[in-house]
């Protein structure tokens, strides 16, 4: 993958297609690399463009401690890219929180906004997991993790029909910057955009996997209800990463919002 220089620092990225500009954003648990086999699909029409978070793949870390430091990172590598107003931008779970910043700090810079296994802030025993996913990195590395991590992202029964998907899962994860991952699941805990939500002025599509145990269906209705004329859509049989669960389904759904 190319990278360009945000600031000083590398940013990686891909792109396909021509056209319109749509934009996607991984999660905490994934690189650029999971919309491999989506992002060909979307290109049908459009110019894709996905890129790497600070401390995954070649971008460099950087000291970021908030949602919003995500979201101004974002922003700074969308105009280093010169993409141009009006882009949409696809984003899934801890991408999914940047990219709903993103649009909150950045009123006109996008058009339309697809969010996929995200909600407007976790219940004090949803944010306890990344406490302790932050403390272990920070002592032990990634390694410490990854177990978990493919249990947060995928349902058992994927886990055992599909091994070599957890595998390839586990070996990226792996190679992620264990602060810069520490810093991501301490400013996810610390996010609240209850208030915010309501705020939002531009077409926004919310979805969840309906097993998803990492940001529960419910709690992703109830950010779509806060959001002014926001669509909500379960994906079926998806956990936490819809791009390699149920890709399809969800190249439908992301297609059906972008019309």
């Amino acid at each position: 993958m190319p990278a360009i220089e945000v600031s000083g620092h590398a940013v990686e990225y891909q792109q396909w297609g021509s056209g319109p500009d749509l934009v996607l954003v991984h999660s905490l648990l994934t690189d650029a690399s999971v919309f491999e086999g989506i992002a060909p699909v979307l290109a049908a029409s459009r110019r894709v463009t996905a890129l790497n978070l600070p401390g995954y793949g070649a971008s460099a870390a950087r000291p970021l401690d908030s949602i919003a430091g995500y979201a101004a990172f974002l922003r700074a590598a969308l105009d280093a890219l010169a993409l141009p107003d009006g882009t949409d931008l696809f984003a899934n779970g801890f991408g999914a929180f940047v990219a709903t910043v993103f649009a909150l700090d950045n009123p006109g810079r996008i058009r339309r906004l697809v969010v996929a296994d995200v909600n407007a802030g976790f219940p004090e025993a949803g944010r306890i997991p990344f406490g302790m996913m932050a403390g272990k990195v920070t002592e032990g590395g990634m390694e410490t993790v990854l177990d978990a991590a493919i249990g947060r992202m995928f349902p058992e029964p994927f886990q055992q029909a599909n091994p070599a998907v957890v595998a390839d899962r586990k070996r990226r994860l792996a190679t992620a910057d264990p602060a810069a991952f520490a810093r991501a699941c301490r400013a996810l805990a610390a996010l609240d955009l209850v208030d915010r939500l309501p705020s939002l002025s531009l077409p926004v599509t919310v979805l969840c996997g309906e097993l998803d145990r990492t940001t529960p269906p419910e709690l992703a209705e109830r950010m779509a209800a806060l959001i002014p004329g926001a669509r909500y859509a379960a994906i079926p049989g998806s956990g936490h990463c819809p791009m390699l669960e149920q890709p399809a389904a969800l190249v439908a759904l992301v297609e059906g919002a972008l019309a």
